[in-house]
C-alpha cells in the first residue's frame, strides 16, 4: 500500500476534522523528517495513520487491543484517552500488515512518549502538537523548538501535557514521566539535550 491507500483508509474512519489533522500530522513529519534525516516515507505513513482509531469506539478499541495481544497497566485501564495509540499501533500492525518496528512505535507512543524514543517516534510526537491546524496558545513556541532541536521540542510538549493533565488532576502515564525524565538527565549530564 501506499500513502494515498492509507488516506482512502483513514478517511473512511474518521471526521473530516481528524481526517485534515492526519493529514497536517503527515506533513509536518515529513518535514521534520528531512530536517533530522529521517525516512520520510516512513514519517508519512506514521503521521497520517497515527490517529486512525482515535474515533473508534471505546469497546472497540479494547477488542482490537485484546485481540493483538495487549495487557493493559493500570494507568491505561484508566485512561481511555490513551488508548488509540496502543490500538491505532496494533491495528495497522494486523489489518494493514505493517510491520515496521519504527512506525509500530511512533503510533503507539505518540500521545504520550516514552524513554529511548527514536527519531521517528519524537518526529511523530512533535508533529501531532505542532501540525498547521492547531492553534493553542504556545503552538508557536513549539514550532520553533521543534526547528531548532527535537530535544528542545519533545521538552517543552511534555512540560505543556504534564502541566495540563496535573492541573486537571487526571492521570498521567508513567512512559510520559520516564520520557521527561529521560529529556532532564540529558539536559544535567551534558547541559544540552541529544
Amino acid at each position: 500500500m501506499n500513502l494515498d491507500d492509507y488516506k482512502k483508509i483513514i478517511k473512511s474512519r474518521m471526521s473530516d476534522y481528524r481526517y485534515t489533522h492526519s493529514v497536517n500530522v503527515s506533513k509536518e513529519a515529513v518535514r521534520l523528517a528531512k530536517k533530522y534525516g529521517v525516512d520520510t516515507e516512513k514519517a508519512a505513513v506514521a503521521g497520517i495513520l497515527h490517529d486512525i482509531t482515535k474515533e473508534t469506539p471505546k469497546e472497540e478499541q479494547l477488542q482490537i487491543m485484546t485481540d493483538g495481544g495487549i495487557i493493559l497497566d493500570n494507568v491505561q485501564k484508566n485512561s481511555s484517552k490513551l488508548w488509540h495509540g496502543i490500538s491505532g499501533s496494533v491495528y495497522i500492525r494486523d489489518v494493514l500488515n505493517i510491520t515496521d518496528e519504527d512506525i509500530l512505535n511512533a503510533v503507539r507512543y505518540h500521545t504520550t512518549g516514552r524513554a529511548g524514543m527514536s527519531l521517528l517516534e519524537k518526529i511523530i510526537f512533535i508533529a501531532d502538537f505542532t501540525s498547521a491546524e492547531r492553534d493553542y496558545n504556545g503552538v508557536k513556541t513549539m514550532r520553533k523548538k521543534a526547528d531548532k532541536a527535537l530535544e528542545n521540542a519533545m521538552l517543552y510538549g511534555l512540560q505543556f501535557t504534564l502541566k495540563d493533565l496535573s492541573k486537571r488532576a487526571m492521570i498521567i502515564h508513567p512512559d510520559a514521566l520516564a520520557c521527561y525524565n529521560e529529556i532532564v538527565i540529558n539536559y544535567s549530564t551534558k547541559g544540552t539535550a541529544k
